[in-house]
Order: C-alpha cells, then sequence, then structure tokens
C-alpha cells in the first residue's frame, strides 16, 4: 500500500470522527422542540429597567429597549405553562407574576413556579388579570372570581362567598387608600375596601357598560374606565364623566387599556387607534396619520423617559416618544395563525403550511424556508379565501391549495390561478383534501363529493352518479396500484380502482367508525386509518386491526393526523390527546407537559432531517425531533431553468465578507449533493445541503454571525465530483 493510499485513508477516518463529533454535539446541543407561533398579538405589557416584558399570545417577551434584541419564553423552551399571556406584573423583589391560559407563573429570571387550580388555591387556571400590593397578588380569573395569594395563603372571593358581583375578573387596580377596583365581564364594577363590597353598574350608577376591560387611577384619585363598547368613564367617587366617540374625540367605543403619564396625560388604547387626552384636548394617533403599526391597542406601558410602549393586536409593539415611532419585532416567526390545517414540504425543503383565520388571527397560506416567512392571502395574492384546508404539491413544484369557501387554487410560485363552482366543474367551494397522481388531481369536498382534474377536463364522482358513499371527502390516499382511498364524514372508506367502488363501514367491515379523517399507506401496503371517535385502524387488505384508548396506548380516539418515518414508526395526532408514537409494539405518547404547543393536532409531516412539523389547534407550529431539532438556516435557490454541461463549484462573492456571501454551483444531473463547510483545521463547521437535487444552476446565502474571523473552505460533493474552495471572514 503506497503512502498516498495510507494518508487518503487516514483522512477519510479523520473526516468520519469530525462528522461523527460535529453531527453528536449538534443532536445532543439541539432542543427537541420548537414551537413558532405568532407574536403580533399582545395583550400586555410591564415595564422593568432596561427591558420591556411583553405578554403575547406567542409566549412571554423580554425586550431590550436600547438594543431591540429579544428573548422569547414558550412552553416548549421554559416552565411558562400555556403561550397565551394575558396579564403581567412585577413585585418589589423582581418577580415576574405571568397570567396565562393554563395558570399564573412565577418567575424569578431563572427559576419558574407554576400555581394552577391542581397543586394550589387558585380557583381558574385562566388568569386575565394581575396587581400587586404590599406583597399581596390579587388576581382576576375568567370564571373562578378574584384570588388573593399572600405567597403562603389563598383567599377565593366569588359570587358565593362575597359581593363580587360576576367570577369573569378581567381588570383589577388598587387605590392610595388599599380600595381593590374590580373590572368583571358583564355585570359592572366592583369595589372592595377589604371587608365591604360596593357595585356599580349601568342600572345603579353613571357606568355607561357592564362590560369592562381596563382600569387605571390617576394622581387625584379619580378612576378611569375602559368599557367594551361603552367608551370611557370617569369617576371621581361622586360623579361620572363618560366620553364616547358622540361627545369627545375618542376614535372607537372598545377601550381596551388606559394609562397615564407623569403629567397625567390619559393615554387610551382602542379599537381605532390610540387617544391622548389632556383632560380637553384629544389628539388621535392611527395607521392613516402616524407609525402606529395596527389601530387595534391593547396594551401600553411608559416608561422613565415618558416614551410610549405600544401593543397592538396583530401589528406588534411600538416606541412612540412623541415624535417618531419605532416599530419592534416581537416575534421572530411569520405563522399568520396559530391554528394550522395543513403542512406540506416542498423538493427543497420549504414548508408550506396551511393556516385558519381563527379570532384573533388573520389566517392565510405560509411559507418557510427554514430562516424567512412568507405569507400568502387575500390581500396580497391570489389566495381565495384565508382558510386553507388541503395543500398538494405537483411534479412541476406548482402548489395546488385547497380553501374552505373560496375553492381550489394554483400557485407556481409566481401566477394564481382560482377554480371555483362559477368558473369551472369543481362541485363545490369547501374543499377538505387534494391528492395527485400522474398529473391528475384528486380534490375531495364538503357536500359535492369527489372530483379529478386532468388540467383541461372535470370528472364529479358523487352518491348519484357513482359507487362514493356520501358526498363530504375528507381524506384521499394512492396506493402503489393507484387505487384510491376515499374518507368520508358519515359514509366510512371508500375504495376505487378507476371503475369499481369498494365500500369498507362500520356494518361490513372493521372499521370502527365511519367518519374517516385520515388515510396513510405504508411500505407493506397497509391501510392506516384516523377516525372520528372510533380510534385508529389498521387495514391489510384481509385483516382490520383497531387500536383505541381501551386496548392500546393511543391517547384520543379522535384521530387527525397520520404520518410514517423511515423507520416505520406512525406518528399519530389526535384531537386532545396529543400526539403519540407506535412502532408497532410500544407507544410513546406526547403532550402538552412533554413540550407539544397544543393536544388538538391537525396536521403532521416529517422532512428529511426526520423533524416532526406538527400543526395544532390554536398552539401553532410545532417542531420535534429525538435527540434535537435540525433546521439548516440556508435557502438554496436555482437561478434558472439552464441546464448545465458540467459539475462546478465557483467562488464565493463577497470574498473577504461579513457576515454573509453567496456560493453558487451547477449540476447537470439529478444527483445527491453535499455542500459543507471547513475550518482552517479541517473541522466541519456546518453541512449546508444533504439532499437529492434536480439539475440546474444554483445559489445560496452562507451567513457567519456565529463564526469567528478565520479561513474557512467549502466542499461541494456529488458521487461524480469534489471540489473544495478558500473564502476568508474578516469582521
Amino acid at each position: 500500500m503506497n503512502l498516498n493510499s495510507i494518508t487518503s485513508r487516514i483522512l477519510v477516518l479523520i473526516s468520519l470522527i469530525l462528522i461523527f463529533i460535529s453531527t453528536n454535539f449538534l443532536f445532543s446541543q439541539s432542543q427537541e422542540w420548537v414551537v413558532y407561533t405568532n407574536g403580533k398579538y399582545i395583550s400586555c405589557l410591564a415595564e422593568e429597567g432596561d427591558y420591556l416584558w411583553v405578554g403575547t399570545t406567542g409566549g412571554l417577551v423580554k425586550l431590550n429597549k436600547s438594543t431591540g434584541e429579544f428573548l422569547v419564553y414558550k412552553q416548549s423552551n421554559s416552565k411558562l405553562p400555556n403561550n397565551y399571556v394575558w396579564a403581567i406584573a412585577i413585585d418589589g423583589q423582581g418577580n415576574k407574576w405571568i397570567g396565562t391560559d393554563r395558570g399564573l407563573a412565577k418567575f424569578d429570571g431563572v427559576n419558574w413556579t407554576v400555581y394552577d387550580t391542581t397543586n394550589s388555591g387558585l380557583p381558574d387556571d385562566v388568569v386575565y388579570a394581575l396587581a400587586i400590593v404590599g406583597g399581596d397578588k390579587w388576581i382576576g380569573t375568567n370564571g373562578g372570581g378574584l384570588a388573593k395569594f399572600d405567597g403562603v395563603n389563598w383567599t377565593v372571593y366569588n359570587t358565593s362567598n362575597s359581593g363580587l358581583p360576576d367570577n369573569y375578573v378581567w381588570a383589577i387596580a388598587i387605590d392610595g387608600e388599599g380600595n381593590k377596583w374590580i373590572g368583571t365581564w358583564g355585570r359592572g364594577l366592583a369595589k372592595f375596601d377589604g371587608i365591604n363590597w360596593t357595585v356599580y353598574n349601568t342600572s345603579n350608577s353613571g357606568l355607561p357598560d357592564n362590560h369592562i376591560w381596563t382600569i387605571a387611577i390617576d394622581g387625584q384619585g379619580n378612576k378611569w374606565i375602559g368599557t367594551y363598547g361603552g367608551g370611557l368613564a370617569k369617576f371621581d367617587g361622586v360623579n361620572w364623566t363618560v366620553y364616547n366617540t358622540s361627545n369627545s374625540g375618542l376614535p372607537s367605543d372598545y377601550v381596551y387599556v388606559i394609562a397615564i403619564d407623569k403629567e397625567g396625560n390619559k393615554w387610551i388604547g382602542t379599537g381605532g387607534g390610540l387617544a391622548k387626552f389632556d383632560g380637553i384636548n384629544w389628539t388621535v394617533y392611527n395607521t392613516s396619520n402616524s407609525g402606529l403599526p395596527n389601530n387595534w391597542v391593547t396594551a401600553i406601558a411608559i416608561d422613565e423617559q415618558e416614551n410610549e410602549w405600544i401593543g397592538t393586536w396583530g401589528g406588534g409593539l411600538a416606541k412612540f416618544d412623541g415624535v417618531n415611532w419605532t416599530v419592534y419585532n416581537s416575534s421572530n416567526f411569520g405563522l399568520p395563525s396559530d391554528y394550522v390545517r395543513v403542512i406540506v414540504i416542498d423538493g427543497w425543503g420549504n414548508k408550506w403550511i396551511g393556516t385558519h383565520p381563527h379570532w384573533p388571527f388573520s389566517g392565510g397560506l405560509a411559507k418557510f424556508d427554514g430562516v424567512n416567512w412568507t405569507v400568502y392571502n387575500t390581500s396580497n395574492s391570489g389566495l381565495p379565501y384565508d382558510l386553507v384546508t388541503a395543500i398538494a404539491i405537483d411534479g412541476q413544484g406548482n402548489k395546488w391549495i385547497g380553501t374552505w369557501g373560496g375553492g381550489l387554487a394554483k400557485f407556481d410560485g409566481v401566477n394564481w390561478t382560482v377554480y371555483d363552482t362559477s368558473n369551472s366543474g369543481l362541485p363545490d367551494n369547501l374543499i377538505w383534501t387534494i391528492a395527485i397522481d400522474e398529473g391528475n388531481k384528486w380534490i375531495g369536498t364538503w357536500g359535492g363529493g369527489l372530483a379529478k382534474f386532468d388540467g383541461v377536463n372535470w370528472t364529479v364522482y358523487n352518491r348519484s352518479n357513482s359507487g362514493l358513499p356520501l358526498n363530504n371527502v375528507f381524506a384521499i390516499a394512492i396506493d402503489g396500484q393507484g387505487n384510491k382511498w376515499i374518507g368520508t364524514l358519515g359514509g366510512g372508506l371508500a375504495k376505487f380502482d378507476g371503475v369499481n367502488w369498494t365500500v369498507y363501514n362500520t356494518s361490513n367491515s372493521g372499521l370502527p367508525s365511519n367518519y374517516v379523517y385520515a388515510i396513510v399507506i405504508d411500505g407493506q401496503g397497509n391501510k392506516w386509518i384516523g377516525t372520528w371517535g372510533g380510534g385508529l385502524a389498521k387495514f391489510d387488505g384481509v385483516s382490520w386491526t383497531v387500536y383505541n384508548t381501551s386496548n392500546s396506548g393511543l391517547p384520543s380516539n379522535y384521530v387527525r393526523a397520520i404520518a410514517i418515518d423511515g423507520q416505520g414508526n406512525k406518528w399519530i395526532g389526535t384531537l386532545g390527546g396529543g400526539l403519540a408514537k407506535f412502532d408497532g409494539v410500544r407507544w410513546t405518547v406526547y403532550n402538552t407537559y412533554s413540550g407539544l404547543s397544543s393536544n388538538y393536532v391537525e396536521a403532521i409531516v416529517i422532512d428529511g432531517w426526520g423533524n416532526k412539523w406538527i400543526g395544532t389547534d390554536g398552539g401553532g407550529l410545532a417542531v420535534y425531533r429525538e435527540g434535537g431539532v435540525i433546521i439548516p438556516p440556508v435557502e438554496v435557490k436555482e437561478k434558472s431553468n439552464e441546464i448545465p454541461i458540467n459539475f462546478a463549484l465557483y467562488q464565493n462573492y463577497p470574498n473577504p465578507f461579513n457576515p454573509t456571501t453567496t456560493i453558487e454551483f451547477d449540476i447537470p444531473e439529478r444527483t445527491n449533493v453535499k455542500l459543507i463547510i471547513y475550518d482552517i483545521l479541517g473541522r466541519e463547521v456546518e453541512t449546508l445541503i444533504d439532499k437529492e437535487l434536480e439539475p440546474g444552476k444554483y445559489k445560496l446565502n452562507f451567513n457567519a454571525t456565529d463564526l469567528p474571523s478565520g479561513v474557512y473552505f467549502y466542499t461541494l460533493r456529488t458521487p461524480k465530483f469534489t471540489k473544495t474552495n478558500k473564502m476568508l471572514l474578516i469582521k
């Protein structure tokens, strides 16, 4: 054996060791759960020195007011009990008290303590209001009344044991005498002096509406009360003054927040923008005349420099210094809604996510490349409706998008084509599911049956003209023989071979429920069928095996989604029971106590790295991978449709660079491609690409923000071609 051969083998061995070390380091250092939520909906703000604490529907945000840098605490990366944060208060020791949809949390900067109905005297897990005085925490809940917690003992006040007029407490303020002013949702305002209760409502006072959203107390002891529909009320203890859109400059009668600055000006957040009231004059700021990012203002905090920090419901966070507006990103995710209905992955690894415009979210279609988010909705694209229920990708990369009410859309990356009942053979504009075979699109609708579209002609199958058992088609899967397996809501399961129909239901087969929500076919041809109420069924063509909560580890009998990984494990999404993994023998259940953001799972897809992308109902998009989530932070783009003759790797530009540079390469044939970054010692720094690519000219951006200055090498490796170039990072 010659010296070159020995050297080559040693280098290969060293490379394998380095890859093993770097891979295991990456896996061990990565968190197993990553959750993407919409953090632009802000419910509360709390100011603390250099930092602003921001409560959102996507978790708790700690914002550095000087730099704009922020840290997000979620269920998946902290002990925050729920990502919906409704209230924040900070005590004299700097502890943050956080009201969520799932209890009360105390955070000292390191440790979390969670109080809920199971481990404390908290009367309800939904906490909407917090106030602190003398070490006592006063907690308003959504249905459980008012609680006082002194750090040891709990005292609960409700409609049964006190003068509290309603158990839905949405606002609390404490005046200079220690009186608690309590706003309820529907029964007016209560004053509690520790012994006596006094109730003010529309029948016995000048309160304009019994639905109270916010209360603030000024330096003179006046109570300023924001109502839902009745405008703003001032109460001096005797007299009531009401400000509304008819008699003042208040821009909306829906008042969500009030803050008072050092000069006594009232800053009022409404559904029609932000108003400043100095006692005489009104100044209104909205999206038309200022830098306010959204007219729905739900939170205000005023810092020592008299800057107004303004949280909006859908537009994020803004700072106003009296002259200039600065908008801050309160979320690093562009998910348009936390209600995810469908997820698919294209050939480039992009995730296409269909969402539901459930209150308060707008909905639409999102594309996520691992770094950047692109949102398509009815306002900025040809998407016909913002509730996206189905997505399928054809051989040319076109996205076929089913909507709930707007019909079917085709998107080629530039142009949109919409098919609906008025301009095509689509039998119904309510689409549940789409599957593609040999260029044909198979479309399941709600009430119109099943449609086949070959790009020109439409064929409709329904109860009247075919063996389809019901016109409500919720799931479609296509097996290796081209048979269509069609799940209906109430009619069971149908198999269609192009000519003949076979129907399986609870009367003639082992199907446990006639409501079929999901169908997946494994490598052996077994059909795995998720049902509504009947659990999970496996059908091998002859025999049925049913898994439910009584005979297996399935956490819920309502199975909404199924995916199968490379090892043959079944990942099963349920409504109410979370996510289950089934390896054929053992069951493992993941729920909100594991890191899953919601126990209502609507969609599952598995990428090439083994990450499970999980769409939830209300919890956004969750990603899970045993050993650590891997999301490569690069985007590979095809430069043109030109097919090159030879393999090539070009010099990066710019070079030297800081911190980003572009790498281009040519691939003349479909092949497996690796593009790897090494440092000067030959240690692998990052794998940019490790996948099969189609022929084409490619480019990608490499971001070296986290790397030190120095010489680096990038290697393009395919079965037929290897080349390495040098680049210089200078910071």
